[in-house]
């Protein structure tokens, strides 16, 4: 979720406590985790996990609120949380920014853009990185037309050479700021890339064109350069591109539409694991006869877990949310736990934050309202006891598998 401000400043960070590839090479500096065949390794033991996804949590203005997020993390067995590397305004809504306290980490004007590495910019997501150590967690569309021009397709973004320039200034920027760290997990090149957005989708962009594919290769070979020791992977929601499958042929996650193709991604010698997403109920038309969200949902775990094993990586089920939480997120997570899954619902929801007296809106839709972090509907919060069970019953099991 969360993809409209995917595009261009998009470096995500996935934070871990304190480290291992085969990328198990002896340089890798301890507290790095690594993987080893389908496992993650952490120090040369395995590390299983169940994590959190927080894009809000670099949003807070006060440190004793991110304090106690990962206090709560923490006490609910979370060891790896994934955030956003990237918040963006441009030009007109910076004198706001300054007012209101929100968090960017650029600012654009025309095309270009200028770095805010202040108070109020990275030292915030400094302040993240440096508190999930502590608490042993590792941790648009518009971007098209200011660049490239209106008129363009979605996709211009994978092939456009001042756009893919902009794109690796910034990601240079957040890589060498942090490349040292063991609290970084690792690198993902985007959140939720694909051909079609709020723009269309070009001709270059197409099933069998693999232009995302090319685009993972670039760009993680591109990371690779900056950054030898930390993992990458992709940020994608896992669309496959089966093309001998009459059956799955008119189905957007499988026929290659959206540009990814799983299977072959896995392959590309600097993409680490897996990653995908899962959100039956805005997706899918439930095909080979399967009718429910769940029962839809259980196959794409299966289906990635056969993927990733056949590749020899690990997978992580890295976002997923859907309405009936109990029932749903029960079979989907007994699933992911028997597969060796990385599991990673979205979102943690948090209660008791006391930032402008719990009750502030951040940008847009965001907001903290009576001291609960933002609610997209997928929240987790800890008083709806029979889903935040789940997790935590999870995390008990990962936390048995690992070293």
């Amino acid at each position: 979720m969360r993809s409209i401000l995917a595009l261009l400043c998009c470096a995500l960070l996935t934070l871990v406590p304190v480290g291992a590839q085969n990328r198990g090479s002896p340089s890798v500096p301890q507290g790095f985790v690594t993987t080893k065949g389908n496992q993650f390794q952490l120090d040369g033991k395995p590390f299983a996990f169940v994590g959190a996804n927080s894009y809000w949590l670099p949003l807070l203005t006060t440190k004793d609120d991110v304090d106690a997020t990962f206090k709560a993390m923490q006490s609910s067995g979370v060891k790896v949380l994934r955030t956003w590397g990237f918040n963006a305004i441009n030009g007109s809504e910076l004198a706001g920014a300054l007012k209101s306290g929100l968090t960017y980490y650029q600012v654009w004007n025309s095309n270009q853009w200028v770095l805010n590495d202040g108070p109020q910019g990275l030292q915030r997501l400094d302040y993240v990185i440096e508190t999930a150590g502590k608490f042993g967690i590792k941790g648009t569309e518009l971007y098209i037309n200011w660049i490239a021009g209106a008129g363009n397709t979605h996709d211009v973004f994978y092939s456009n050479p001042k756009i893919i320039a902009s794109y690796q200034r910034y990601v240079t920027t957040i890589v060498n700021r942090y490349k040292s760290s063991p609290n970084i997990f690792a690198w993902e090149l985007m959140n939720e890339a694909r051909c079609l957005g709020d723009l269309p989708s070009g001709p270059n962009c197409v099933p069998g064109t693999e232009l995302l594919t090319k685009w993972y290769k670039q760009q993680s070979d591109f990371v690779r350069a900056l950054d030898s020791h930390h993992m990458i992977t992709t940020g994608g929601e896992g669309h496959f591109f089966l093309k001998n499958n009459p059956a799955l042929a008119t189905d957007y996650n499988y026929d290659g539409q959206a540009g990814e193709d799983f299977d072959l991604e896995l392959t590309l010698e600097n993409i680490d694991f897996g990653t995908y997403h899962l959100y039956p109920e805005s997706w899918s038309n439930f095909p080979n006869g399967l009718t429910t969200a769940k029962d839809w949902g259980l196959t794409w775990i299966q289906d990635h877990a056969n993927s990733a094993k056949k590749a020899g990586k690990p997978v992580v089920l890295e976002e997923f949310g859907v309405a009936d939480k109990a029932a749903t997120y029960t079979a989907w997570v007994d699933l992911a736990l028997s597969t060796q899954h990385g599991i990673m619902p979205w979102q943690f929801g948090m209660l008791g934050l006391k930032e402008d007296g719990g009750n502030r809106l951040i940008k847009y839709a965001d907001a903290l309202i009576n001291g609960a972090s933002p609610n997209d509907g997928f929240a987790i919060y800890k008083n709806n006891t029979a889903v935040f069970d789940i997790f935590t019953n999870a995390a008990n099991v990962q936390a048995k598998r690992s070293g």
